[in-house]
């Protein structure tokens, strides 16, 4: 996995306090991390079961389904997914063109968020929080 870094690791200025709603955390970030954001939080929706809930975690956002399936926030030079490390090993080849650590893969802010990578990250996250086996 790389450790190279992308970008600074700062997180965005945001209004102070923290956000109640992942609409809400959206409010608060800057063009183009919220456009982007938007996309992989509709992404996310798409492949999670109908229980799955939406929250603010570590303030930022997340989706839960039996635990924590992903996390997901804006910084000033990229944006990250944190899909926990236990799906890295999965996806090892796919993430080699992206700075990863511990459980965080981060992505520029100036490239379109790889939409079917991080659907199938999910469905791996998913898979994990329900119990079976990973295929």
């Amino acid at each position: 996995m790389k450790k190279a870094s992308i970008g600074n690791r700062k997180p965005l200025k945001r209004a102070s306090g923290t956000p109640k709603t992942i609409d809400e955390y959206l409010l608060r970030i800057p063009e183009p991390a919220r456009r982007t954001l938007k996309k992989v939080r509709a992404a996310i929706r798409s492949v999670v079961p109908p229980e799955a809930t939406e929250t603010i975690s570590y303030r930022i956002p997340a989706f839960r389904y039996n635990g924590v399936l992903v996390w997901f926030a804006a910084f000033s030079g990229h944006w990250s997914l944190f899909p926990t490390s236990a799906v890295f090993e999965e996806f090892k080849e796919e993430l080699k063109e992206y700075a990863t650590s511990r459980g965080t893969i981060r992505f520029p802010l100036g490239k379109p968020p790889p939409i079917d990578l991080i659907m199938r990250i999910v469905k791996a996250r998913v898979i994990q929080n329900e119990g079976k086996k990973r295929r």
